[in-house]
C-alpha cells in the first residue's frame, strides 16, 4: 500500500491511500481510503508508517513530557547493597523498615541530607528520584524514616554479629579508632564537653569508635560519651569480639600508645611503644588467633625489617 496525491485541476489534490500489484504483467491499483480530508501530519505519519518506519513524525512533537526521574545512580547503589547482601545483613525477611532503611541508607550516598529532605525525596509529589518507587516507600514521612532508625538499633547487635562471622576469622587483622562530633543543641544524653577534634570546645560531643577488617569494611560502631577518653574505649572493643563474636585477640598495637600496659589495671598488654624510623602506625589493630601465640609481624606492612609484638594473657 502506499499514498498517492492525485491533481485535482484547482483545488487541492486528492490524497488517496491505494494498493498496487501484478497481474498478467501489468500493473493494477485499487482505491482503499479517501485521505483528503486527513490532516498534513496524519498522512505523514501514515506514510511513514507504511515505509515500515519504527517513529514517525517529528518524535518531539509527539509526547509531551510531563516528569522525568533520575534512575541510573540509584538502580547503581542498590544493586551494590544486594550484591554485597547487605539486605539480607539488615533483615532476611523484607519489610517496610528495612525498605525504608535501604532507602535512607541510598539517599546518604546519592543525595546526602536530613530525614526531612529525605522523606520529600521519596515522596511521589516531590521525588527527586525513582527511589520511593523502586522500593515502594513513596508515602513515607520523617517520622517513619527516624522510626525505621529504631528498629535498626534494635537490631545492632544482631548486623554486627553477622558482619563479624562474613568478615573475621582467626588470624585476622582488625582496625579500630575513633572520631567525635559536636552538637549544637543540648537533649543528646550522651553528649558531653570533652577534647573537640573540630575545635568546639564550647560545644558538647559524642565519642564515635569504629571497627573495620584491613580492607576497611565496617564491622562495629560504638557511641561514647563526649568526655570519654580515647584509651577507655579500647576495653570494649576487645570485649565485643571475645564475647559477641567469639574471637580470641592475641593483642593489640597502637600508634597513640592508647594500650600501653600503664593504661590498663590489670596489665595484661605489653606493647613496644616506638614505631619503625621513618613510620607510623594507624590502629589500634587487633589479632585474633583460636589460642595464645606470638603476634606475626604487624609492622611488617609498614616496614618489613621491622616488627613489634604484644602478647596477651589469655
Amino acid at each position: 500500500m502506499y499514498i498517492e496525491r492525485v491533481p485535482n485541476r484547482g483545488s487541492r489534490p486528492a490524497v488517496l491511500l491505494r494498493e498496487g500489484w501484478r497481474e498478467d504483467g501489468k500493473v493494477k491499483k485499487r482505491t482503499i481510503a479517501n485521505l483528503s480530508d486527513w490532516t498534513e501530519d496524519r498522512i505523514q505519519a501514515l506514510a511513514g508508517v507504511l515505509k515500515g518506519n519504527t517513529v514517525v513524525g517529528d518524535i518531539e512533537q509527539s509526547f509531551d513530557v510531563i516528569r522525568s526521574l533520575p534512575h541510573g545512580h540509584v538502580a547503581a547503589a542498590l544493586r551494590v547493597l544486594e550484591k554485597i547482601k547487605l539486605d539480607q545483613a539488615i533483615s532476611r525477611s523484607r519489610c517496610r523498615e528495612r525498605d525504608l532503611c535501604l532507602a535512607m541508607l541510598v539517599a546518604r550516598i546519592t543525595t546526602p541530607g536530613s530525614k526531612l529532605a529525605i522523606a520529600r525525596g521519596l515522596s511521589e509529589e516531590t521525588a527527586d528520584s525513582t527511589l520511593g518507587e523502586l522500593l515502594s516507600v513513596q508515602n513515607a514521612d520523617a517520622d517513619e524514616c527516624y522510626a525505621a532508625m529504631d528498629w535498626l538499633g534494635a537490631r545492632q547487635a544482631d548486623i554486627e554479629r553477622a558482619l563479624a562471622k562474613r568478615h573475621l576469622a582467626d588470624g585476622a587483622l582488625v582496625l579500630y579508632d575513633v572520631t567525635s562530633t559536636y552538637f549544637e543543641g543540648r537533649h543528646c544524653p550522651l553528649a558531653k564537653l570533652g577534647h573537640s577534634r573540630d575545635g568546639k570546645r564550647e560545644n558538647p560531643q559524642i565519642v564515635v569508635g569504629l571497627m573495620t577488617t584491613a580492607e576497611g569494611c565496617p564491622i562495629a560502631v560504638e557511641v561514647f560519651e563526649g568526655n570519654t577518653g580515647d584509651p577507655t574505649t579500647v576495653g570494649p572493643q576487645i570485649k565485643k569480639l571475645r564475647e559477641r563474636f567469639a574471637l580470641a585477640v592475641l593483642g593489640t598495637m597502637n600508634q597513640h600508645m592508647f594500650i600501653a600496659s600503664s593504661h590498663y589495671s590489670d596489665r595484661r598488654f605489653h606493647l613496644d611503644r616506638t614505631p619503625p624510623p621513618g613510620r607510623c602506625w594507624r590502629g589500634p589493630f587487633f589479632c585474633l588467633y583460636p589460642t595464645c601465640h606470638a603476634l606475626p609481624d604487624i609492622a611488617s606492612h609498614n616496614n618489613p625489617s621491622s616488627s613489634t609484638t604484644a602478647p596477651l594473657a589469655m
